[in-house]
């Protein structure tokens, strides 16, 4: 910084006021990886600005695969859990931030949409046992007795250390206040060209209990499939409005590719190779896994599989207590590709690599072995995952480029309902609704 501004011609004084307050206000705005400031962990995705954060897991309690989603007014839970590899004890806090139907921070004051305080401490760790890598695990049942919300809607939680703007991971969850039905179900494309790789979601929403004066202007869609939010659908009006009913039935707005079903490796022991791995070494660095190379699928015949989606289950079975009994593990990617692409970049997208196109989860194309590869350090589990390409300058992954698109797949699609009523300054959440692609 010094350099360049003893490299610029003398200016008159007041454009030099005007120079430092440039470069003040891009230091506040910049946007940075691993950066610490409050402009920084704002966005659709859940974020790790760390290194030695690892396994972020947020979901109801009891059930490790669920969405993070309470309902507004019962007794229901969020279990937070995650590891800290530099294996020290920090005083880890956290606060949340209201937010709006598209994730940017509502215009509300702290007070207005949290009862008690405005952080807490997370009190309960452990450390791990008999592990390679060795690290601290946290975990948070959240709401808690000092810190909970008040209102309905979508939420950030953010984890820091000392400083709230020094912060270490983001994780998004909702609350919603069920007031309305949702009708929904999934079907193939309607229009001819996109029959045979697209799903379509039509649905209806029904007011009856609940007065919507304007849902034209009031209400805000957002549709995501299996948890992805970089090509969800936003801002679908009503097609048609009878009476107490809102009808989204639609051709081309509300449909999705199919893609195909996840790929997966299970490395919850050590003893034995799952299906997709092809080797397990140890060395200096640790467990080795290396996975059966890749192959693209974009002109395969559509062929069912099972899997969860994209999600990721943490266990081991070489011992009783996984959460500090689990080894991280080297899981070495390769997918063939004869030639490197030049306007886009190849990631690996899942829970995994929490759904976001970074340097984290971009793969680096191996002249020599003729392929796309990744290596990853990941806690042993069970994990899905998919090949996507982002094209250049472009914000929504194609994975039919790499992984073929059919109708057929097996696809969770969740429905959420937004209602920013006359005079208020916030997005309520008043509906959400899960439907599976595979008829009931």
């Amino acid at each position: 910084m010094k350099l360049f501004i003893y490299l610029i011609p003398p200016i008159p004084h007041i454009h030099f006021i005007y120079l430092i307050y440039f470069f003040a206000l891009f230091s506040v705005s910049g946007f940075s990886q691993n950066g610490d400031t409050l402009a920084n962990y704002i966005d659709e995705s859940n974020k790790i600005f760390k290194s030695n954060i690892k396994t972020v897991l947020l979901h109801r309690e009891g059930w490790d695969l669920s969405p993070p989603l309470l309902k507004f007014g019962n007794d229901e839970k969020l279990r937070l859990a995650f590891d800290d590899l530099d294996t020290d004890v920090k005083d880890y806090m956290f606060t949340i931030i209201h937010c709006d139907a598209f994730w940017k921070p509502s215009d509300l004051e702290q007070y207005e949409y949290i009862e008690g305080y405005y952080d807490d401490y997370i009190y309960e760790y452990d450390f791990s046992v008999n592990t390679i890598q060795p690290y601290t695990h946290y975990e948070l049942q959240f709401p808690t007795d000092d810190l909970k919300p008040k209102l309905s809607g979508n939420y950030i939680l953010k984890v820091f250390v000392d400083n709230v703007d020094s912060v270490f991971f983001t994780r998004r969850f909702m609350m919603v206040d069920q007031k309305v039905d949702i009708i929904s179900y999934v079907k193939q494309a309607t229009n001819i060209s996109d029959r045979n790789y697209k799903q379509e979601l039509d649905f209806e929403i029904n007011t009856s209990t609940y007065k919507v004066v304007n849902p034209y202007q009031d209400l805000k869609i957002l549709i995501t499939q299996n948890g992805r939010w970089d090509n969800s659908i936003k801002g679908l009006k009503p097609k048609m409005v009878v009476s107490d009913k809102l009808d989204y039935n639609y051709d081309k707005e509300n449909v999705f590719s199919g893609g195909n079903e996840f790929r997966s490796f299970d490395i919850k022991s050590f003893k034995y190779n799952t299906e997709f791995v092809k080797n397990i070494d140890y060395n200096y660095e640790g467990y080795q896994v290396f996975l059966y190379d890749g192959q693209r699928r974009n002109f395969q015949v559509y062929k069912t599989i099972d899997d969860i989606n994209g999600k990721m289950k943490i266990k081991t079975e070489d011992s009783h207590i996984t959460e500090i009994h689990a080894e991280y593990v080297n899981v070495h990617i390769f997918l063939s590709y004869a030639v490197p692409l030049i306007d886009g970049d190849i990631y690996i997208i899942g829970a995994l690599t929490d759904w976001r196109f970074s340097d984290e989860s971009k793969m680096e194309y191996d002249f020599k072995r003729k392929g796309y590869k990744k290596l990853l350090l990941v806690k042993q589990g069970y994990y899905n995952y998919q090949f996507v390409l982002l094209y250049d300058s472009q914000t929504i992954g194609d994975e039919t480029f790499i992984e073929g698109s059919h109708w057929e797949t097996e696809n969770d699609y969740t429905i959420y309902v937004y209602n920013r009523e006359p005079g208020d300054n916030y997005d309520k959440l008043i509906g959400v609704k899960h439907v599976n692609s595979l008829p009931e």
